[in-house]
């Protein structure tokens, strides 16, 4: 190390520079990443989420732009900004107040919000133009009703976003029937802010009623036209009806038919009509300018749209590859064949193959009827191999159905040769004619995801005529299904089912109409179909069925979810015979768009095992 006195003085100076220049870069530096401030917001906890995301101060927190004077410049502006946010919420009369606290290491903007009593409606004055009835006995439109469906009554606190949503709603209540053309000529909110009142003024023109008219179809080309004709429900001379659009339009996407389907009234009708009266109103007036004629008069009568439908048609042919994995009947190969015009008719085969079960059959589907029935007739072949039993069933089957989503009905009427095998007992074989009426209720919140509502099933029939029968009998099967919401995130699901047929012999009715439990939608702990009648070492049908199941699902952060379940149930040939084994487990839950997977691992008391269950989709 040298003495000071032998180091030069222009070196002996370069520390203090270089200590010059890190001070200067440190400003710079701090400089360009500006002023680190926090903001502190005293406002009721309604208010105070919409500051913070809209207020200046706020987004412009971090920038590198902002400085000491920019900052100032912020917090003072800070109040009128937040005046005008929560005026929106209804607070026209707040006292605010806006300070920035430089004392410490961080400078600390405070807004201090207190909006005083809310601004509410006072009054509403809701003027309808039009809305006559423009033809003897045509119904009055219903005003009165259409008031109280009024979404911002008097007393309400006056929210802007309310405001506008009234306004939105009541032009869309409007327009869903008879007038389309409605248009808001005229719209106020009058506030005192004094008075903490609003008077709200909505001027409402019906415009020309509409009614329907002919049918038009664009698209079609390879399939009958009564594909879409028979499923209009709409009559020429009916009063228009956004309801009735779109049903139709969903009645067209359900027949497999067509990729994309768009049922619309033909607005373009109006247009040339307004345009064509325009034109004769021009040539009236220049007419009346040389000879004194009136102009012509406004039609009196209702418009007239034609309801158009737009299709693109699905390819006629269509094969589909599938694999899959059931804990019920286990892995699975598919091959399905789809031709949408054979003579006219719809032709569906399907070729599966499962570890328990192979089934190969075509069915062929009739366009749907004006009255709304769908026939199919179809045969195949399916064979079971299941807990010691074998059999193979062959179908010939004629059905109709009819309904909604809503309520479906089905009447079936089969022809069916089984042959039944349970070893070591010699083949028997079969035969019987049954006739089975089907009918399904649902009201729920969803199809696909279900939360709320229930659904019911039933079924009654049998061959009760002695042609192509071995033995006569009769079969009823009932099932339902409850969902019911407890808090925001629970849901409790009820299931119950209950099996019955009537007959001398037992022997002579085909298996498919006797009754087994055991498996992911039946009593959960047990195998496919594990639960029944003993026989020879093997599980058979009997001929009563009853089984329960409660399960309470969770969903904690949707759409994951986890459940909790009890199920019990059994099958015997004597009521006295049923009694239920009981299964029970924890389950995972996940809302996919194409509805919920289930993952269940299920402990059955009576096999004292426990088994995985999977299922895909709401199943009813």
């Amino acid at each position: 190390m040298f003495p000071a006195r032998s180091i030069p003085r222009r070196l002996r100076a370069l520390p203090r520079a270089l200590m010059g220049v890190g001070a200067l870069v440190f400003a710079t530096a701090l400089h360009a990443q500006g002023i680190d401030y926090q903001v502190r917001i005293d406002a009721p906890r309604q208010l105070d989420d919409m500051l913070e995301e809209n207020l200046d101060l706020m987004r412009w927190r971090g920038n590198p732009r902002v400085d000491l004077e920019q900052l100032q410049r912020l917090v003072k502006e800070a109040p009128e900004q937040a005046r005008a946010l929560i005026a929106t919420e209804g607070y026209y009369s707040p006292k605010i107040s806006a300070g920035l606290d430089t004392s410490g290491s961080r400078p600390v903007a405070r807004i201090i919000v207190d909006p005083g009593p809310p601004t509410v409606v006072g009054d509403v004055d809701l003027v309808l133009q039009g809305f006559v009835p423009l033809e003897q006995g045509a119904a009055p439109f219903d005003a009165a009703a259409l008031r109280q469906r009024w979404t911002l009554p008097v007393g309400a606190r006056f929210v802007q976003d309310d405001w506008e949503a009234a306004k939105r709603n009541l032009l869309r209540e409007v327009t869903q029937t008879r007038f389309p053309r409605a248009q808001l000529v005229e719209t106020s909110a009058t506030v005192d802010p004094e008075e903490r009142r609003a008077v709200l003024r909505v001027v409402i023109d019906s415009g020309p009623e509409m009614r329907f008219g002919e049918l038009r179809i664009r698209g079609l080309k390879r399939y009958p036209r009564e594909v879409i004709t028979n499923l209009n429900k709409i009559n020429p001379g009916d009063e228009y009806s956004e309801a009735a659009l779109q049903a139709f339009q969903s009645r067209l996407q359900d027949t497999g038919y067509f990729s994309s389907v768009e049922v619309s009234a033909d607005m373009s009708a109006v247009l040339n009509n307004e345009l064509r009266e325009l034109k004769e109103g021009d040539d009236d007036e220049d007419a009346g300018s040389a000879t004194g004629a009136a102009t012509a008069q406004p039609p009196t009568g209702p418009t007239v749209l034609p309801v158009l439908v737009r299709v693109t048609e699905n390819k006629r042919k269509n094969v589909e590859v599938g694999l899959g994995f059931s804990t019920d009947t286990g892995a699975r190969a598919q091959l399905s064949y789809d031709d949408l015009n054979v003579l006219g008719k719809r032709m569906k085969s399907d070729l599966i193959y499962e570890q328990k079960r192979q089934t190969v059959r075509t069915d062929f589907y009739w366009p749907t009827t004006p009255k709304g029935y769908n026939d199919s007739v179809g045969a195949g072949i399916e064979r079971n191999d299941i807990r010691g039993e074998i059999t193979t069933l062959a179908t010939v089957a004629a059905r109709r159905q009819w309904g909604s989503p809503l309520l479906e009905r089905s009447l079936t009427l089969e022809a069916l040769v089984e042959r039944r095998e349970v070893p070591p007992q010699e083949a028997t074989t079969t035969r019987s004619l049954p006739l089975t009426y089907a009918i399904t209720r649902r009201k729920l919140d969803s199809l696909i995801q279900p939360t709320n509502g229930y659904v019911l099933q039933g079924q009654l029939g049998g061959a009760l005529l002695p042609v192509l029968t071995d033995e006569k009998f009769l079969r009823l099967y009932t099932r339902g299904q409850m969902f019911k919401p407890l808090g925001p995130s629970g849901t409790l699901v009820l299931r119950g089912e209950f099996g019955a047929v009537a007959a001398k012999e037992k022997l002579g009715v085909p298996s498919t109409f006797l009754f087994r439990a055991g498996g992911d939608q039946s009593v959960r702990g047990y195998g496919y179909r594990e639960l029944g009648v003993r026989e020879n070492g093997a599980i058979v049908g009997g001929k009563y069925l009853l089984t329960a199941s409660a399960e309470y699902q969770y969903y904690f952060r949707p759409p994951w979810g986890v459940a909790v379940f009890y199920d019990a149930g059994n099958a015997a040939d004597k009521v006295g015979d049923l009694k239920p084994e009981s299964g029970f487990g924890v389950g995972a839950r996940w809302r996919s768009p194409v509805g919920p997977i289930n993952v269940d691992l299920a402990y059955g008391q009576a096999v004292k095992k426990a088994r995985l269950h999977f299922s895909l989709g709401f199943t009813f």
